[in-house]
């Protein structure tokens, strides 16, 4: 009988020393820019420092637009050890992996049941040449449906570490302050919960706008509404990011 842990995800990602899976129960909190931000902050923690950023949002892709990659001529190649990712840089530091690197016309929608969407994710965790990474940041889509049942499902041989295979995986919470983001993000509290799979912590998003002319702060969604929520079932609170018109900018542009 095989080793229950020796899986084609768990081979492939064995050399993955950090798999973060960034995970909101809402749409529009700013997920896959939180993401995005965490994976460039990752990066500039060393000079050597590599890290891979996996876009799971299979009908809503938009990590390759925030890193500057929605181009044509950034596309997936195969080699004959799997799937080359999308380097964001000349040094080859930070790889990217999107179904939007994957469609002929970045407007083609994707219209798929759930077991092709499976079948998608185990090619993305399975198929992709990351390399050795010393960080793996997964973009979620909002909520708790197929796409993280299938993730959770394929990553679940790695929730058992052994010398070979230390990896483990751990989640981080992206909310605004507003009620009913908050609302779901306890949805997904509970399902990282029942899956016993790790916390780091909760981020508040969208917290307060400084007017660029005063420089007044207006609490736009509300104040302290994810803070309260990390002390009340005992996350770490890793802090509130307010909404920043350059990074808009940026990203969009």
């Amino acid at each position: 009988m095989s080793d229950p842990l020796d899986t084609a995800v768990s081979r492939r990602l064995k050399s993955v020393k950090n798999i973060i899976i960034v995970l909101s129960g809402k749409g529009g909190v700013g997920k896959s820019s939180s993401a995005v931000q965490l994976a460039l902050s990752l990066l500039n923690t060393s000079p050597n420092t590599r890290v891979g950023l996996l876009d799971l949002d299979l009908t809503g892709p938009s990590i390759p637009r925030m890193v500057g990659l929605d181009t044509p001529e950034a596309s997936v190649h195969q080699s004959s050890a799997g799937w080359v990712p999308v380097y964001v840089d000349q040094e080859r530091r930070l790889g990217c992996m999107s179904i939007g690197f994957l469609l002929k016309d970045r407007g083609d929608s994707v219209v798929w049941r759930g077991p092709k969407k499976d079948g998608m994710i185990r090619q993305f965790l399975s198929e992709v040449r990351w390399g050795d990474l010393d960080y793996l940041v997964v973009d979620t889509p909002p909520g708790t449906s197929d796409e993280h049942i299938s993730l959770m499902t394929h990553l679940h041989p790695l929730f058992t570490p052994t010398s070979e295979n230390p990896t483990t995986p751990s989640s981080i919470l992206i909310t605004t302050p507003q009620t009913t983001a908050l609302n779901d993000t306890i949805k997904s509290l509970s399902f990282t919960r029942k899956l016993s799979l790790p916390v780091l912590g909760l981020v508040e998003n969208m917290a307060g706008y400084a007017c660029s002319c005063c420089g007044e702060i207006s609490d736009t969604f509300g104040r302290g509404g994810g803070e309260d929520m990390a002390r009340q079932n005992g996350l770490e609170f890793l802090g509130r990011v307010p909404i920043d018109t350059v990074l808009i900018r940026l990203l969009d542009a």
